[in-house]
């Protein structure tokens, strides 16, 4: 079973950025795409940004693009959104996912892994 750790989250005001960054056990991070999603309250889960084993592919929905860009570290092994000009309607709990794929995907049935998510609220 992998596990996967997200971090960084917390209260930030519109307008500010913040950098969730997220660890995943084993070969996880190494051998599989990883992956941002979000849930707002009262809302579905939504898909945000993945991206690929080696860093190379990346893939967006609607939310991700723009204001928010996805990234590995692999000198500290994780996978960070960064996510800049926030808005009131981005308070969500962000979970990581990692994948079964080795390549960037926007199909959230691919992803078997999750953290226990982390709460991003943003005041206006």
């Amino acid at each position: 079973q992998v596990q996967v750790e997200e971090s960084g989250g917390g209260l930030v005001q519109a307008g500010d950025s913040l950098r969730l960054s997220c660890s995943a056990s084993g070969r996880a991070f190494n051998n599989y795409a990883m992956g941002w999603f979000r849930r707002a309250p009262g809302k579905e889960r939504e898909f945000i940004c993945s991206i690929g084993r080696l860093g190379r592919s990346t893939a967006c929905g609607d939310i991700g693009r723009g204001r928010f860009t996805i990234s590995k570290d692999t000198y500290r092994n994780t996978v960070d959104l960064q996510m800049n000009s926030l808005k009131p309607e981005d308070t969500a709990v962000y979970y990581c996912a990692v994948s079964t794929l080795t390549v960037a995907s926007m199909d959230a049935s691919r992803f078997g892994s999750w953290g226990q998510g982390i709460q991003v609220t943003v005041s206006s």
